[in-house]
């Protein structure tokens, strides 16, 4: 469904375009079929019993289950732009037919669920204005007997259901037991939003379910240690604005600021540094790591205790590159080969706040990078420094439509608390640099400034 128009004329050289897929990762047009997170939304909870089940909960305990973690995300992703407003109901509505009639489960057949939604609409409409909100959670009786906490999920309906004069077009299901898995709520909201499941589905249902992000975004687990959304999530919906977002055009080297993606107004971060400005340490304390076992290369030892052989290498790894183009806040498309710097030069910032730097791999594929560390949702870290990924728009969800690149390839770390320790050190560190497999792209990450923001160098071509 055609939307209005989101990338600025600057950055259309590294907007995907939006395609069919379903929850595709182009950002040039927004969706008009879904809400677009850009300001507080309105989320109606509610709580649904069974005739064969006595509810062991109320629905005050199970709102405080979701909320208000779920909304403090989501301030926090945002940098206070958006929040949801929870309105729970304070009683169980009681569903006509019994938990177990309904056979609900993860792959849910179609007849069973349809009529679920609706005798949860009709059951519920004698209570609830459906007109007066945004969202629709509809919250199971986790103890009835019926219910599979596998099934939560958005059902989006390609006939709406109808209440209060408003279309209903997609409604979240939870079916969670009590307490919950975290921020499980804030997952399925996002999918609300356009979001894709950025897991890996095996289709014998065995095996990694993380292997394409790993940690590094909510929709790829609710579990991860740095779960906060990718940059390129917070462009599509409208958190970052024009002058936060780098787009490197053309063949040569560009040098840039990046501030933590998870550091929010008056976080530290921005502005430009000198060359030599104080940095802190590039790995999160308590990170540990193991060795999947060395294919024989010498690279130095790096952060996180991790060879930095296979595309990785510490410091400037010899490359004497010339022709850097700095540029002003505000200005978003960025040509490398202009002007050239010697060693000891000043570091050419990107003025305040830049988030994300996108380099175009192909029509409907570019390479993201973005900072991050210790900050805002990703309090939790494994590791910290310059994550690079890959996003495609025809890709659908869960099909991988966003992989992240592991900078470290021979390690793992963090494996008592990661969901997936062979991405857990991804980013490339303090020091390091990272030449892109199948793409002349190479990044350097030259130093911390004292508020914290990382100098880069992208070289393309």
């Amino acid at each position: 469904m055609p939307g209005p128009a989101l990338a600025e004329p600057r950055l259309a050289s590294c907007a995907l375009t939006r395609t069919d897929a379903h929850h595709s990762e182009g950002v040039d047009t927004w969706n008009s079929s879904y809400v677009r997170p850009d300001h507080p939304l309105d989320a109606v909870l509610v709580f649904l019993s069974f005739p064969d089940s006595a509810p062991r909960t109320t629905p005050a305990e199970l709102t405080s289950d979701y909320f208000p973690a779920t909304s403090q995300f989501f301030e926090r992703a945002s940098y206070g732009k958006f929040t949801v407003r929870p309105h729970a109901q304070r009683d169980w509505i009681r569903m006509p037919h019994t938990s177990r009639s309904y056979a609900i489960q993860r792959d849910w057949n179609a007849d069973r669920r349809a009529a679920y939604l609706r005798d949860a609409v009709t059951a519920a409409d004698k209570q609830v204005d459906f007109s007066r909100y945004d969202i629709v959670y509809f919250v199971a009786d986790p103890d009835a007997p019926g219910v599979d906490s596998d099934a939560t999920k958005v059902v989006n309906l390609d006939t709406p259901l109808r209440a209060d004069g408003k279309d209903i077009r997609r409604v979240v299901t939870v079916f969670e037991k009590h307490p919950p898995d975290r921020l499980v709520l804030a997952h399925e909201t996002g999918h609300v939003f356009d979001l894709p499941d950025l897991y890996h589905r095996p289709s014998d249902g065995k095996g990694d379910w993380d292997t394409y992000v790993g940690d590094w975004d909510l929709m790829g687990s609710q579990f991860g240690l740095a779960p906060d959304l990718f940059g390129w999530h917070k462009w599509k919906l409208g958190w970052l604005e024009p002058s936060q977002v780098a787009c490197v055009r053309g063949a040569g080297a560009t040098r840039l600021t990046l501030e933590p993606l998870g550091a929010g107004p008056g976080e530290g971060g921005s502005g430009s540094g000198t060359a030599g400005a104080e940095a802190s340490g590039a790995g999160a304390s308590g990170s540990r790591a193991r060795s999947h076992g060395s294919s024989g290369s010498s690279g130095s030892v790096g952060a996180y205790g991790s060879s930095s052989g296979s595309g990785v290498s510490s410091g400037s790894g010899g490359s004497d590159v010339t022709g850097v183009r700095s540029y002003d806040s505000g200005v978003s498309d960025v040509a490398g080969g202009v002007e050239p710097y010697g060693l000891g030069a000043r570091v050419f910032g990107s003025g305040r706040g830049t988030k994300l730097a996108v380099v175009r791999t192909g029509p409907d594929s570019v390479l993201a990078f973005e900072a991050r560390g210790p900050a805002g949702n990703d309090d939790s870290t494994c590791a910290q420094g310059i994550l690079v990924y890959r996003v495609r728009n025809e890709t659908e969800s869960g099909g991988g439509p966003i992989e992240v690149l592991d900078a470290h390839p021979h390690s793992e770390s963090c494996w008592e608390g990661s969901v997936y320790p062979a991405l857990a050190d991804a980013p490339v560190a303090l020091g390091e640099s990272y030449t892109v497999p199948g793409e002349q792209v190479r990044i350097e990450v030259e130093d911390r400034t004292a508020s914290g923001a990382w100098t880069v160098k992208i070289t393309t071509g």
